[in-house]
């Protein structure tokens, strides 16, 4: 299977992008001006009337104001209102430092052209920043005048200060200045907690109409949710360095999943959020594409479904094996609903829980709950011996529209007999059958036919990749657990407005799958345990 990068097109060309792309110019320009020699004739003239020093020390701001600019311009072609208001007092900066440094008028002119169509077509960038961000950048700034204040005065010699103090304020004040930047560009920030009431229309639409097998994932705790006009459908999102990451793809009315995105997109735009769709499905990327967005290649689905499963063959002898010699140790499986697990089992899941997890945080996001315990509804199926003494489980949750089941989550001690996943995995396959249950799906695994068929050079090199970070991520052990019992592959892709948005809509996501959190002692107890 070919991986393809699909969905690309020019996009459209507005004031503000014609804009941000001028003010990156001037800020190479600026740069590249900073770090050449004056004109011979020109310097002079200027040295000459200026103070010593001056025109060094403005080269250095000019290539400081260079630097900004370029940051800037990817604000600027976002339409944020803060972006534009330090634009323009960095290009009027940029101007004077260029005509300072040596006389460099041509380079000035530039930039007061690109200043005065900024003040032209000031009315374009409206996104406002977060209000909440302005107290905290007042103390930074505050702090950052304090610190500069300190080495202007032993700069002048009024007091020495050590080398090593030296280079610490002047750390100091690099930090200070990326945080205030930071907190300056800060977005609107996204509601934290759903109201009861969206909470349980998003429950009856999913109940309702929920055909995907990631359908009852958007009803974790984490996810905000945006409902269509008529509010016979919605989608679940949440926000995290200013990137809106739709999980899945919108549930409820088919024939308003285009106008909702499109819709969210806006309000996204509006607040200067960028925007991805997560684990969209094949067969809505003509929609997606439709409206601009690039759909990229992310993975692929193990469903299997449970009329067509068998342990007979010589190919699934491994498995067979391991359900086989996990009775022999006395163990069973037994599947019931998450609301009549009795104390001393729920007990024994906590303790399963915690030793599976350690110091690990909680992951998941798109395709995984975030506690077994708030979800009554949902099922768990349980390895245990007949003494009471559990080894795992599995969390289940439904499809509601199709009757299928989708796994949340598996579980088990780490003293354990090999297999036992498989064991439980393959008779909950079998008890699904017994019900007639039309789809199981497994897991998500990521990359799955680049790591299984690279077709050029450049996906093997990615492949390579991927394996040396299988120790941190699991990607490849997941991928051969998965192929264990032959599911069927259905690839699932991220959509993304620009593919300049893919870092730090990667970075976004990773941490919403909570892969970027080290294990330690600041991590939260399990869920399992909050929600009994």
């Amino acid at each position: 299977m070919a991986i393809p990068l699909t969905g690309l097109r020019a996009a459209a060309v507005t004031s503000e992008k014609v804009l941000a792309v001028a003010t990156a110019l001037v800020g190479g320009v600026s740069i590249a001006s900073a770090l050449t020699p004056a004109l011979a004739s020109r310097s002079e003239l200027i040295r000459g009337a200026l103070p010593e020093g001056a025109t060094q020390f403005a080269g250095a701001v000019t290539i400081a104001f260079g630097i900004a600019l370029l940051w800037l311009s990817l604000a600027l072609a976002r339409r944020k209102l803060r972006a534009w208001q330090l634009a323009v007092v960095l290009m009027a900066g940029t101007a004077v430092s260029h005509l300072v440094k040596g006389l460099d008028v041509e380079e000035a002119a530039a930039s007061l052209a690109v200043l005065a169509a900024l003040l032209a077509y000031r009315r374009r960038f409206t996104v406002e920043g977060c209000p909440t961000s302005l107290r905290p950048l007042r103390y930074t700034v505050l702090a950052l005048c304090g610190v500069t204040v300190v080495i202007c005065i032993s700069a002048a010699g009024a007091f020495d200060l050590p080398d090593r103090v030296q280079d610490a304020f002047a750390l100091l004040v690099g930090a200070l200045a990326f945080g205030a930047l930071l907190l300056w560009f800060r977005p609107l920030a996204a509601h934290l907690h759903e109201s009861a009431s969206a909470r349980s229309e998003a429950e009856r639409i999913v109940a309702e109409t929920g055909c995907d097998t990631l359908s009852f994932f958007a009803l974790r705790g984490d996810k905000s949710y945006f409902f269509s006009p008529s509010g016979r459908s919605f989608l679940a999102y949440r926000v995290l360095h200013g990137v809106a990451l739709v999980s899945g793809d919108p549930i409820g009315d088919d024939t308003e999943c285009g106008e909702l995105v499109a819709e969210f997109r806006r309000v996204a735009q509006a607040r200067g959020w960028r925007m991805a769709v997560l684990a969209s499905r094949e067969g809505l990327l003509p929609v997606y594409q439709s409206m601009g967005l690039k759909p990229l290649y992310l993975g692929d689905e193990a469903v299997v479904v449970p009329s067509e499963f068998s342990l007979e063959g010589r190919p699934i002898r491994k498995v067979r094996q391991s359900v086989t010699r996990l009775e022999r140790e006395g163990y069973r499986m037994r599947v019931l609903e998450v609301g009549d697990v009795d104390a001393q089992l729920a007990d024994e899941l906590r303790g399963v829980s915690a030793e599976w997890r350690g110091r690990w945080p909680e992951r998941g996001f798109t395709m995984a709950m975030d506690g077994l315990f708030a979800y009554p509804d949902t099922l768990v199926a349980v390895a245990e011996r007949e003494d009471g003494h559990v080894g795992g489980f599995v969390h289940l949750v439904p499809v509601p529209a199709t009757g299928g089941i989708s796994l949340a989550s598996m579980r088990r001690r780490a003293d354990e007999p090999n297999g036992l996943m498989e064991f439980l995995l393959a008779r909950t396959i079998e008890w699904a059958r017994e019900r007639e249950v039309p789809e199981f799906s497994l897991n998500f695994s990521v990359f799955a036919q680049l790591i299984l068929n690279p077709s050029t050079a450049s996906h093997s090199a990615l492949r390579f990749a991927l394996l040396r970070l299988d120790r941190v991520f699991q990607i490849d052990r997941l991928l051969r657990f998965n192929r264990k019992f032959f599911p069927e592959w259905r690839p699932r892709y991220i959509c993304l407005e620009s593919m300049l948005d893919l870092p730090l809509v990667g970075l976004a996501y990773l941490r919403a799958e909570s892969l970027l959190t080290p294990p330690g002692p600041w991590v939260r107890a399990p869920d399992v345990a909050e929600h009994a």
